[in-house]
Formats: structure tokens, sequence, C-alpha cells
């Protein structure tokens, strides 16, 4: 059964650091890309960063480059998000997920919560 577990957020003020981990388990871990996306409160669930079997390419939206880094531990089965330089809208409920050429393959986990204050 494949299971994602979220951790890691958290209230920061603008311009804190936080560090999201994601720990994977039920599936080939190696053979996916793995991508953090987030949904913030009213709007729709958007692809924030993703990352290839081996670590390279890597994948980030506009908004978050420069500011986000995404990493994997292949033999852990774990993701992880370094998030720096935090702004407001960057506020939104935080999830793993994975699929064999990217997209989403598995049902969503809890998440973590991340809340940017001004």
């Amino acid at each position: 059964q494949v299971q994602f577990v979220e951790s890691g957020g958290g209230l920061v003020q603008t311009g804190g650091s936080l560090r999201l981990s994601c720990a994977a388990s039920g599936f080939t871990f190696s053979r996916y890309v793995l991508g953090w996306y987030r949904q913030a409160p009213g709007k729709g669930r958007e692809l924030v960063a993703s990352i290839s079997s081996g670590g390279m390419p890597q994948y980030y939206r506009d908004s978050v480059k420069g500011r986000f880094t995404i990493s994997r531990d292949n033999a852990a089965n774990t993701v992880a998000l370094e998030m720096n330089s935090l702004k407001p809208e960057d506020t939104a409920d935080y999830y793993c997920n994975a699929g064999l050429s990217g997209g989403v393959s598995f049902r969503w986990g809890q998440g973590t919560q991340v809340t940017v204050s001004s």
C-alpha cells in the first residue's frame, strides 16, 4: 500500500525558512519522479518542484526559483523541500507524490501545513 507522510511544516515569518520532508513507502521509490505540490486556501493544487529518479533534471515553478530546493534520498525513500526567503503567498498545505514520468500516480497523503506571516 502506497503511503506518503509529509512533515516539517509550521508557522514562520516572511523571510524565514522551513525544510519539508516526505517519507514514501509501498512502491519502487528510485524509479519514480517525485514532486512537491501545494494547495492554498480556496485554490487548486499546483506543482511546486519535481526531481527525476537520479536527481536531475529538476523543475521549479517560477515563483519559487532561487528560493526552494528539492532533493531526494533513494536509499531512505525520502524527498525533501528546502524553502528559504518564504513569502506570505507560499502559505499552503504541501504534499508529495510520485509518477513514472512525472505527474501523480498515487493517493495523496495528509500533507503538511505551511503558514507564512507578513
